[in-house]
């Protein structure tokens, strides 16, 4: 090999090696653990800039379980089961499946009032190029499709807020497509949720509901952020999961802790909830 030669190839390992690589193109050293902060203010920029180039002013945050079914698909199952179960009496494991299904049918309403809330408030105040009280979820199935699908429906615009998850979530088909954010981070997620919230809906749901209502209420109680209608829908679910009488009976909460969230039952009652709030107009 001449000099020309070996001067070639060192300069080719060079330009192809990992330290002359740019930074912004390196994803090894973008994903060190040395870069968190970077990624954390990355994860925190590019939703925001986004939502800021929509002109998105205020949002509603509805939150619930994502194990929700659709009436349709929840009737679909019972069907299927319940035919199943009869040609086979003998298999209890179908028995415990038709029994789970029929659950799931009778909660299947949350589905269907959470795609009516959405429609109406999307229907109500995203007007006239005012994006105001613009639905955000967390964007994957159940109550959070419902959210995205009753807004879409609308003809409004939708956020969805992805997290990745070791069982990847997939993002409903309903969101705005401009306006679907995956995230790592749980935390930078919380903010999103918040930074333009005006309002909160939380249907019936598990952890994941559970943190982010209390959270909130937290952030409230605390004066971390102003008051805001915080509508839990679906009382009978609710005060057996969040019984707040017995907290405050345990002296655990004070009694005015308890108006900072109201119950109702349906869509309608969600929105005259926050109607009530806010004196039938968006904050300016």
């Amino acid at each position: 090999m001449n000099g020309s030669d070996d001067s070639k190839r060192r300069q080719e390992a060079i330009v192809h090696g990992e330290a002359y690589r740019l930074a912004q193109e390196d994803v090894a050293f973008l994903a060190s653990d040395e870069l968190r902060g970077v990624r954390l203010q990355l994860e925190l920029l590019k939703p925001e800039i986004a939502l800021h180039g929509h002109a998105i002013r205020s949002t509603v945050v509805v939150l619930g379980s994502s194990r929700t079914c659709s009436p349709e698909q929840a009737q679909a199952d019972v069907v299927r089961l319940a035919a199943r179960a009869q040609a086979h009496p003998d298999e209890p494991e179908l028995a415990r499946e038709l029994a789970a299904a029929r659950r799931q049918l009778a909660g299947a309403r949350y589905y269907e009032e959470a795609r009516r809330f959405a429609e109406i408030v999307s229907s109500r105040f995203q007007r006239e190029g005012r994006r105001d009280f613009v639905v955000v979820t967390g964007g994957g199935p159940g109550i959070m499709e419902a959210a995205n699908r009753g807004a879409y429906e609308a003809g409004a615009r939708s956020i969805g807020l992805n997290i990745t998850l070791p069982h990847e979530q997939q993002p409903n088909s309903w969101i705005t497509p401009e306006l679907a954010f995956r995230f790592h981070y749980f935390a930078v997620r919380k903010m999103h949720f918040m930074m333009r919230a005006k309002a909160l809906v939380a249907f019936p749901g598990g952890f994941g509901t559970l943190d982010e209502l209390f959270e909130v209420l937290t952030l409230v109680q605390t004066g971390k952020m102003p008051r805001l209608p915080i509508v839990l829908v679906g009382s009978t679910f609710w005060h057996r999961a969040c019984d707040l009488a017995f907290l405050i009976e345990q002296g655990m909460l004070d009694p005015r802790d308890a108006e900072l969230l109201s119950v109702v039952e349906n869509a309608e009652q969600a929105v005259a909830a926050m109607h009530a709030f806010y004196d039938g107009e968006p904050p300016a």
